[in-house]
């Protein structure tokens, strides 16, 4: 399974690029799948002005970018909280793609406050289904994240190590059992 884990913070710097790096490294250690990011600090993706209906219709810089939105079996997004609400910019990339029918998505919420993005989790519950994505219903919701996770991606509070086993868990048995009915 090919898994795109959306780091949706374009700012340099974003203490939430840690949890993707973290999970990025999990995946590659802990299963068999093959994960990798797609950090909007690397793609400059323009204003949506039309859906990218396959990678060829997408302009030729962000071919690449295309052809693993189109390629991934699952998708991971993570987020900081931008005024109660997930990234602007992730919305802009995922709105130049068609609809994600049946894909598994997690959700990944973060913050150096202790809300961990709660409000950004709750918007991102609306915006899959309007994907025609299905969630798995165990977010990993992270305050304190620069507390948690080191700027590399490694865990600094191993006490985090239970919440992030039943994200990961609960997220490969729904993506498991979607990409394997299909």
């Amino acid at each position: 399974m090919k898994i795109e884990i959306i780091s949706g913070s374009p700012r340099n710097g974003s203490v939430t690029h840690r949890a993707a790096l973290y999970l990025k490294e999990w995946f590659s250690k802990n299963t068999s799948h093959t994960a990798s990011i797609i950090s909007l600090q690397e793609w400059q993706v323009p204003p949506i002005q039309s859906v990218w209906v396959s990678p060829d219709k997408a302009p030729e810089n962000l071919r690449p970018l295309a052809e693993r939105v189109f390629q991934a079996d699952a998708f991971i997004l993570v987020t900081p909280e931008y005024n109660g609400s997930y990234s602007p910019a992730m919305k802009n990339l995922l709105d130049h793609f068609p609809k994600q029918l049946h894909k598994p998505f997690g959700i990944i919420t973060a913050s150096p406050g202790a809300m961990g993005g709660m409000r950004a989790s709750q918007q991102l519950l609306l915006l899959v289904p309007a994907l025609f994505g299905i969630t798995s219903p165990n977010m990993l919701i992270i305050p304190a994240i620069d507390k948690k996770f080191n700027e590399d991606g490694t865990l600094a509070d191993e006490s985090f190590l239970n919440a992030i086993h039943t994200f990961t868990t609960e997220f490969l048995w729904l993506a498991e059992r979607l990409i394997n009915n299909k």
